[in-house]
């Protein structure tokens, strides 16, 4: 076992007495826009082909506010690892991302350091009609549950899961673990887990079985994601959870997988959007730091940005919620801009000329 970090407070000490913790998330789509990783397969190779890549997107979602260093092992699960013909890489993988993970937090010299969570995820082989699927499900989590353990992390975050039963096996391989708990369902358009569980009811249960920390991710942007929240937080007593992606989604379009560009004046190789031509539908940083001041009056304590979230998303949560991360030292500075600017020494044949620009 990997010697520990230096002790800090834990998960449940910092979210005490209405405590927030913030978890930058996102990393699957924010490595494949830096080019590091295949859209579709989604797999974290990043860890082992460029883990110089992984650890300075690591340290930026840090510098940006983030309380946790979070292992990018979302997806890096065998089943995953079988599709591309890796499985012989899988361990390697995991232990890689745990470790870039170690060493981001334990370098940090900005006050507290980040938490360190391994990650688990939906594994897409859960089928309730076939009950074998729940041992193969099991077998998975237990292994990437072990080897966090085993690297030293100080929870568990398991997310995007979109069956009841999934997440129950989730939490209980956790627990075998002995580590505290972050567990996140995803909600499909139709509004339910695809066992037909409601979110509430779902995180309910979740909660009654020991989870520490419960909520929702990924899939549903701000805006169709909160009306689910509030019932959550209306049902569950907290600590909570929300991280949702940073795309417009609306009530016509709850999630981001059929969201429409109706401007785009070029042929799409495929029949949507997601998940390689979403960039017109990103949420600005403004969207992202009113989310996550409502969330916060909703109840929610344990907040972040999932897929689609940058470090400007990152900072102005952070922002939002009254942090001065370390990447607030280049927040905008628009009064030294050439043309809106307000500094007096700014030209003004310039500055009068905005308006026209």
């Amino acid at each position: 076992m990997s010697s520990s970090l230096p002790s800090t407070r834990g998960l449940a000490e910092r979210l005490s007495d209405r405590g927030t913790v913030l978890c930058a998330g996102g990393y699957l789509f924010e490595v494949e826009r830096r080019g590091y990783l295949a859209a579709g397969a989604f797999v974290p190779e990043v860890a082992l082909d460029h883990p110089e890549v992984l650890e300075q997107v690591t340290r930026d979602f840090c510098r940006a506010g983030s309380d946790v260093s979070l292992a990018f092992t979302y997806n890096g699960h065998r089943e995953k690892m079988r599709i591309i013909g890796k499985e012989d890489l899988l361990e390697p993988l995991n232990r890689s991302a745990l470790q870039i993970a170690r060493k981001v937090a334990a370098e940090w010299e900005d006050g507290e350091r980040p938490l360190v969570a391994g990650n688990i995820s939906n594994t897409n082989l859960y089928d309730p009609a076939d009950p074998s699927s729940e041992e193969a499900v099991r077998a998975m989590y237990r292994e990437m549950c072990e080897w966090a353990a085993e690297e030293g992390v100080d929870f568990m975050q398991a997310e995007t899961l979109y069956y009841q039963r999934e997440a129950e096996i989730a939490l209980e391989e956790i627990q075998r673990v002995g580590l505290p708990s972050v567990l996140m369902v995803a909600v499909f358009a139709p509004g339910q887990l695809r066992d037909d569980v409601e979110p509430a009811e779902a995180c309910a249960r979740l909660r009654d079985l020991g989870a520490t920390v419960v909520g929702m991710n990924c899939f549903r942007g701000p805006v169709t994601s909160l009306p689910i929240l509030e019932q959550i937080a209306a049902k569950v007593p907290g600590p909570l959870a929300a991280m949702p992606v940073a795309f417009r989604t609306t009530p016509n379009y709850p999630t981001f997988f059929n969201l429409p560009d109706c401007g785009c004046p070029v042929h799409l190789p495929v029949d949507r959007t997601f998940p390689t031509a979403l960039e017109a539908q990103v949420c600005n940083r403004y969207e992202m730091a009113d989310f996550a001041v409502r969330a916060k009056e909703a109840g929610i304590d344990f907040l972040g940005v999932c897929c689609g979230g940058s470090v400007i998303h990152h900072r102005a949560v952070a922002e939002a919620l009254g942090r001065t991360p370390p990447m607030t030292r280049y927040s905008p500075q628009m009064e030294k801009h050439f043309l809106y600017g307000s500094d007096p020494t700014l030209k003004q044949h310039n500055t009068a000329f905005g308006v026209q620009a």
